[in-house]
C-alpha cells in the first residue's frame, strides 16, 4: 500500500490539527518531498511541532525519516495494480500475479514502514526476553500460524513463550500475563473478535501489547504500539496469501532485531542448539 493511501486510512485516527498535515500532503505529495516543516506547517495553518506529532502518528520519527519515506513510495511507483487470479489463468499467469503481488506488497511496505512502531516493538520484545519473562503470540486462522512461526523463533532465543489460535486460550493466557510480560497480536483484519478480548484484558492486567495489523483498524487502535501491515488484499474475499507473507517478514524484523540487542551469548546458544539439532538428522551411507 502507498504511504498516501496509507494516510488516508488513517484520517479519523488523527486529531483536527492532524488531518490538516494530512490533508496538505495528499495534496500535493511530491512537493512535500523537498518541503521543510516551516513550509508545510504554513501550508496547513499548524505549528512546527503538529508536523513532527503527524509523522509520529503515523510510526515516523519525524518530518525528515517521513519524506524519505514518501519519496521512496513515490519513486517505487505505488499504488500499484493489485492483480487478481480469475478463472481461466494460465500457470503462467498464476505464478507472475501471485509472485508479483507478494513482491509489490512487500516494496510498499519497505518504502512506507513506520519505523517507530518497530524500534519500540524491537525494545519490547528484548527487554522482555532479558528479564526472563514472558511474549505471547495470538493470531486466528492463518494469522494463528504466524504466531506459532514468531513464536518457534523466539523459543530459540531461550525466550518464555507461547502461541495460541484458540480464543478460549487467548483470554486465559491474556488474564495470567503480568505488567513485565509482552503479548504480540497479529491479525490480517484487525477485527477479530477474540483478539480484540484478549488485548484488552492484557491491557487491563499492564502488559505491553503489540498490534500487527493494518493501519485504521480496532485492533491497532488498542494496542500501545503498532506495526502497520497495509496491502491491497481483501480480507473479506480471498484467502490470505501477501498479507501472511508480510506478516512473516516483520516476525523476522522483529526476531533479527531482538538478536541483535541480546549481545555476544545468543550466537554461542543458537550454535548449540543447531548442533544437537544435527544429530536427529540421518547421514548419508
Amino acid at each position: 500500500m502507498a504511504l498516501t493511501e496509507r494516510i488516508t486510512r488513517m484520517l479519523d485516527e488523527l486529531s483536527a490539527a492532524e488531518q490538516k498535515v494530512a490533508h496538505a500532503v495528499l495534496a500535493d505529495p511530491r512537493a512535500m518531498v523537498a518541503a521543510p516543516v516551516s513550509d508545510v506547517a504554513a501550508q496547513a495553518g499548524v505549528s512546527n511541532p503538529t508536523v513532527v506529532r503527524f509523522c509520529r502518528s503515523l510510526g515516523f520519527e519525524g518530518w525528515s525519516d517521513f519524506k524519505l519515506k514518501l519519496a521512496a513510495s513515490l519513486a517505487n511507483g505505488v499504488p500499484f495494480v493489485h492483480q487478481s487470479v480469475s478463472h481461466g489463468d494460465s500457470c503462467r499467469e498464476l505464478v507472475d500475479k501471485i509472485v508479483g503481488n507478494s513482491i509489490e506488497a512487500l516494496r510498499s511496505f519497505q518504502a512506507g514502514a513506520g519505523l517507530r512502531g518497530i524500534d519500540q516493538a524491537i525494545a519490547a520484545l528484548a527487554r522482555t526476553v532479558r528479564a526472563g519473562r514472558r511474549i505471547e503470540f495470538y493470531g486466528v486462522g492463518n494469522s494463528g500460524i504466524v504466531a506459532q512461526d514468531a513464536q518457534h523463533k523466539f523459543f530459540r532465543m531461550g525466550c518464555h513463550t507461547a502461541a495460541y489460535a484458540d480464543g478460549h486460550l487467548q483470554v486465559i493466557g491474556a488474564t495470567l500475563l503480568t505488567p513485565d510480560d509482552c503479548l504480540v497480536v497479529i491479525s490480517n483484519s484487525g477485527r477479530s473478535r477474540d483478539l480484540l478480548d484478549a488485548i484488552e484484558l492484557a491491557r487491563q492486567h499492564g502488559v505491553t501489547t503489540v498490534a500487527i495489523t493494518s493501519s485504521g483498524s480496532p485492533l491497532a487502535s488498542l494496542a500501545q504500539i503498532h506495526i502497520a501491515a497495509d496491502h491491497p488484499e481483501s480480507y473479506e474475499e480471498y484467502s490470505p496469501m501477501v498479507s501472511r507473507l508480510l506478516h512473516l517478514v516483520i516476525i523476522d524484523v522483529l526476531a533479527t532485531g531482538v538478536a541483535l540487542q541480546l549481545g555476544p551469548e545468543l550466537p554461542a546458544r543458537l550454535h548449540a542448539i543447531k548442533s544437537n539439532l544435527r544429530s536427529k538428522r540421518y547421514r548419508p551411507l
